[in-house]
Order: C-alpha cells, then structure tokens, then sequence
C-alpha cells in the first residue's frame, strides 16, 4: 500500500511539473496540440500508478517522452510558421461587415446555432451589427462590433478619468506578502502606519491592497 502512495504521489508532482512546462493555460484556451498532449500524459501516468509491478523508471519515460516532444514543437511553432498552421490551425473569418461566411462555417464546421450561441455570449443579438468575428484557433470568437453600435469611451464624450493602476495585495488573510509591498513602493513603516490608523494588526485583516497611487483597498476580517 505504501508503494502504491509513494508512486501515485510521484507521478502526480510530475504531472504538475509538465502542466506548468506547458504553460499557464486553461483547458478552454488550450491549442489543439495541447490539449492532445495534456489528455495523453494522464493516460501514461494511470498505468504505473495503477500496476505496480510495472517499474517506475518505465512508466516515468513515455512521460518524459511526450513532454520533451511538446515542448520541441512549442519551440518549432514560434518560430515555424508551417509548423504553427499545422499543429493549431489558424484563424477563421466567419463574420464580416454583417455578412455570415457561409463556407467559412461549414470549413470550421461550426452550426449557425453555435455561432449565436458564441455572439450571445459577448452580448451581440444582431450579426448585421458586427464588423468582424473571428474563430481564434482555442475556439473562443473575437468580435469587433461597427463603430456605430459600439459603447460610448470616456474619449468619445469627453470625460477625464484617473488612470487604470494595478492593486497589490499586502496583507492577504493576515499574512503580509512583503514583495508586493516593495513592488508597490511602499515599506514597512508605511504599512505600519496604515494598521496603526485602522487600530489593528496584520491578523486582524482579510484583505489590504494598495496600487502605486496610494488609493488602499481595506477588509478586516471577520470572526471565525
């Protein structure tokens, strides 16, 4: 039994090693390359967890085979431009100026359904309003809508605005995260200053973030 834990716990660290390898990706946004790769290494990594007469070094080599493989061909596709096309495919023009390119569905063999479906689900009820959509080789679809049923920018009437700034979290469930306090431009004192205003300490707080302007997000937190 303890073998058996020994080898799963193994192979499941190395599952999560070549998940990151791979990238940080969601299974959604996953080239098709990619997703092939990720369903083929827990198939290799099922079988030596689940014989354990098999040896380890056996099980762990296709392992390594698949992902040496993967991550030669990432390499090859930037700078292949072939090679990208033909792992990934490449983009798709379904819609333009308000005009569904039939052949172009029937190419990506994607229904009108699915279309409207995907145009509901970026707020778009009326394909005669869209410029452009564009089936991403993950298979999300990009729109542009026509300028003229785009929503109104702070630009286009004229209002001013603070510019966007990242918030850093510095205390996060009561734990000070002291790197983003030094990426954010801030020290200790400074921190210390802001619990002493708040009459707390660091364990009396869920959340405090701070962006590079100084505008603080503060949550204490709550009894437990």
């Amino acid at each position: 039994m303890s073998i058996t834990v020994i080898r799963t716990a193994l192979l499941y660290g190395l599952l999560i090693l070549a998940v990151r390898l791979m990238g940080k990706r969601q299974v959604a946004e996953m080239e098709p390359a990619e997703f092939v790769v990720t369903m083929l290494l827990a198939n290799l990594a099922a079988v030596p967890m689940q014989d354990n007469g098999l040896p380890l070094v056996s099980g762990v080599a296709p392992i390594f085979t698949v992902l040496g493989l993967e991550l030669i061909l990432a390499v090859m596709s930037m700078k292949l431009m072939p090679v990208r096309r033909l792992l990934n495919g490449v983009p798709t023009l379904l819609i333009r100026d308000g005009q569904i390119d039939q052949n172009a569905l029937a190419v990506s063999r994607v229904s009108l359904d699915e279309l409207q479906q995907k145009l509901r689900e970026k707020d778009v009820f009326d394909y005669s309003q869209v410029a452009y959509a564009i089936l991403e080789t993950d298979g999300e679809l990009t729109v542009a809508l026509h300028p003229d049923f785009q929503s109104a920018t702070a630009k286009d009437v004229g209002a001013k605005h603070s510019p966007a700034a990242l918030f850093y979290n510095i205390i996060s469930d009561g734990v000070v995260l002291r790197d983003n306090l030094r990426l954010a431009g801030f020290d200790e004192a400074w921190l210390g200053r802001q619990l002493q205003s708040r009459n707390c300490g660091k364990r009396d707080v869920f959340l405090l973030a701070v962006n590079c302007y100084g505008s603080v997000q503060f949550v204490k937190r709550e009894k437990r």
